[in-house]
């Protein structure tokens, strides 16, 4: 209801406005004060309805108004192109602004007043003009035409635009919004997101806005050119035999005016004949009611060509043939010579020949004994007839110009508001939906479920249908994953607790490593933050890979559990002997991990525990033990676990030592950078070093 009426309002102000001016006198219109405020509040579409039937129903008391509505529908899209970018708002463009209406009414209203008129449509502009162009030059008419009608249109559209804003600026701007908002099938979307889904349309080929586009475009432009074909096929064809009409009856009542016994007197004494000038003249009448009779005469058909008896002159100033002039027949005659000459009827012959583009119509003259004596002639001028199918094709193309654009608009505003905007807005959805669906954060998922729902499609029919059941398959979808991540978080909660466990059982045969495994775990966190940080091994840190890192880093001592009692827990150094036997434990460590993998089916999660277990006391240099791996040849995993578990190792106390002071052990870390340890990992540890004291004072009681 917003939305028709405001483009009720507008034609009304529109039609009084123009009415108003029509009885005044004044040589312009004030027609588009109500286009301008209706496109203002419910754009483009609302402003062209406005436009078109605001002509129609001025119509009514300007016959000339239908022409001018294309006029009407490019100041409406003038004026939404101006409102949606804020243009108006500035007092600067205002100007511009009606400079442009100006020359949109007068540059075109000049043409179709020449085109349809002559001239110009008011007799003050055209006396104006012509005073100033003077008598002689037709072409400084026009142009001084239409600088006079621009030089109008700037009063005649100042006034509609600042009544325009006077309206708009009075109207709330709660109803405004209302106004502008009552099109949509949906929650109103943002200037972002219409032009987020008109970039996709753009970039897509087959997009369904493109296609929706050139369907509208060429049916309505189809649609347009077939109805002016008909109407203008059908009004040549009514011409045309009104004028084949006109002919008959003027040659048929010429015929029954001229006295068969008094022609061979015509010949022989022409215009002095008895009666010849009384003939004449009922002729001139005669000619004068036929509509596009444009040649009256009567002839006498003879073997070497007509003889004229009569012969009316034209009205462009033509010549007439004398009585008794001579003249041979035309090509186009030439199949009816014989019927002629006998005397007979024939049908009404059109030709196109010295005399122009005619249509002839014959009616014998016939004496009492039904001889005939001669042939009454009419000629209608086929050129009126092409004239004024131009002039009439001329007027269609301008009527239905404006509603094609009127068709055109509402086709895509039909199909945007209806089917574009609402697709293309669950399509974005749905593809955040996805989006989220992949991530770990269910509190986005149900974000993105509530926005689906928010967009509250109510187009009707299968949109909307559709719309309610993506919105019921994204809130089970959601509801199952959210099931799906509870079992996953049960799982991985089971699965950090068996490793907890397993490491447990470990340290609980070490009798002095205090923590060992909290504290490594957390050095652990603390590096992979480090290195994410800095952007190093950018490829290698996703988010699986530092979680697997530091679930797994509480076994990277497994292996220990295969070592004896004596040797593990052992107060002072181990001999050679014992020593090769606690290098064991890496790779016994890989192997209880290399087991578990293949008793666990995809357990991705324990392979860094693997690595970490197995190649946590490799160095740098490649000088470290199971293998002798160097640089990045060693697992990034086991190179963190190697800072990690060394730097623990020295800031707590051992059976067979006591606690480094903590510089002393950082100052060893350190002096390890690129021999025993990585260079990058190192760096990023010392830079940590308050969240390393946080951990140290956490765990360590001295």
């Amino acid at each position: 209801m917003l939305r028709v009426l405001t483009a009720v309002i507008g034609i009304a102000v529109n039609v009084l406005l123009s009415y108003i001016t029509q009885r005044v006198g004044l040589p312009f219109y004030l027609d588009t004060a109500g286009t301008i405020v209706a496109t203002a509040l419910g754009g483009v579409f609302t402003g062209i309805i406005t436009a078109v039937l605001t002509n129609v129903f001025c119509s009514i008391f300007n016959p000339y108004s239908l022409f001018y509505t294309l006029i009407g529908v490019l100041i409406a899209v003038v004026t939404a192109q101006a409102f949606k970018r804020h243009k108006l708002r500035k007092i600067s463009f205002i100007p511009v602004f009606i400079l442009i209406l100006a020359l949109l009414g007068g540059v075109p209203g000049t043409l179709f007043q020449w085109a349809l008129l002559g001239g110009p449509q008011f007799d003050d502009v055209a006396y104006i003009s012509r005073e100033i162009a003077g008598e002689g030059s037709d072409t400084l008419f026009f142009f001084t035409t239409m600088l006079i009608n621009i030089g109008l249109n700037i009063v005649d559209k100042g006034l509609t635009t600042g009544a325009a804003l006077l309206v708009l600026h009075i109207i709330p701007p709660v109803r405004r919004k209302a106004i502008r908002e009552s099109f949509w099938m949906q929650k109103p979307l943002t200037d972002e997101e219409i032009a987020g889904i008109s970039k996709r349309a753009r970039e897509e080929k087959g997009s369904l806005q493109r296609r929706m586009t050139v369907m509208l475009s060429v049916t309505a432009f189809g649609l347009a050119l077939v109805l002016s074909w008909i109407s203008v096929r059908l009004s040549y064809d009514n011409t045309k035999q009104e004028y084949t009409q006109s002919a008959v009856k003027a040659a048929e009542f010429t015929a029954s005016v001229v006295n068969p016994y008094m022609i061979e007197n015509y010949l022989r004494d022409g215009r002095n004949s008895p009666g010849y000038q009384k003939t004449e003249e009922t002729m001139y009448r005669i000619r004068d009611g036929a509509p596009g009779v444009v040649y009256l005469y009567v002839l006498k058909v003879e073997d070497e060509g007509c003889r004229f008896i009569f012969d009316l002159e034209s009205d462009d100033g033509e010549e007439a043939f004398e009585p008794g002039e001579l003249s041979p027949f035309e090509d186009a005659f030439a199949p009816y010579v014989e019927q002629l000459k006998a005397g007979e009827e024939i049908e009404p012959i059109e030709s196109n020949d010295r005399f122009g583009w005619l249509l002839t119509a014959y009616a014998p003259v016939y004496d009492l004994h039904g001889n005939t004596i001669c042939y009454a002639g009419a000629d209608a001028s086929m050129s009126y007839v092409s004239g004024f199918v131009s002039q009439y094709l001329l007027r269609v193309l301008l009527i239905f110009s404006g509603f094609f654009f009127l068709i055109l608009a509402f086709g895509q505003w039909t199909s945007r508001y209806y089917l574009i905007y609402p697709t293309g807005s669950v399509a974005a959805a749905v593809e955040a939906f996805m989006q989220g669906s992949e991530d770990q954060d269910q509190d986005t998922l149900d974000e993105h479920v509530r926005r689906l729902r928010s967009l509250d499609i109510r187009t009707g029919g299968e949109i909307e249908r559709l719309y309610s059941a993506v919105c019921r398959m994204a809130s089970n979808t959601a509801e199952q994953m959210r099931s799906m991540r509870y079992y996953s978080e049960a799982t991985a909660q089971m699965q950090n607790g068996l490793i907890v466990t397993m490491a447990d059982m470990v340290e609980s045969r070490d009798s002095d490593t205090g923590a060992h495994v909290q504290k490594t775990a957390a050095y652990v966190r603390i590096i992979l933050e480090g290195l994410k940080r800095k952007g190093y091994y950018a490829g290698k840190l996703t988010p699986k890979f530092m979680a697997d890192c530091e679930s797994s880093a509480p076994l990277h001592d497994v292996g220990k559990i295969n070592i004896p009692d004596a040797i593990l827990n052992k107060p002072g150094k181990l001999t050679d002997e014992e020593f090769e036997i606690m290098k064991t434990h890496t790779t016994s460590g890989r192997e209880i991990m290399e087991k578990a993998i293949n008793t666990v089916k995809g357990g991705s999660y324990l392979k860094e525990a693997r690595n970490m277990a197995g190649y946590h006391h490799e160095r740098w240099d490649g000088k470290g033990y199971p293998e002798g791996l160097h640089g990045e040849v060693i697992p990034l995993s086991a190179r963190i676990m190697a800072v990690a578990d060394v730097f623990d190792a020295l800031t707590s106390p051992r059976v067979y030592k006591p606690a480094f002071p903590l510089n002393q052990a950082l100052q060893i870390i350190t002096e390890g950078a690129g021999t025993q340890f990585d260079p990058k990992v190192v760096e990023v540890f010392m830079e940590a070093l308050p969240e390393v004291k946080l951990v140290l004072r956490k765990y360590n009681k001295t």
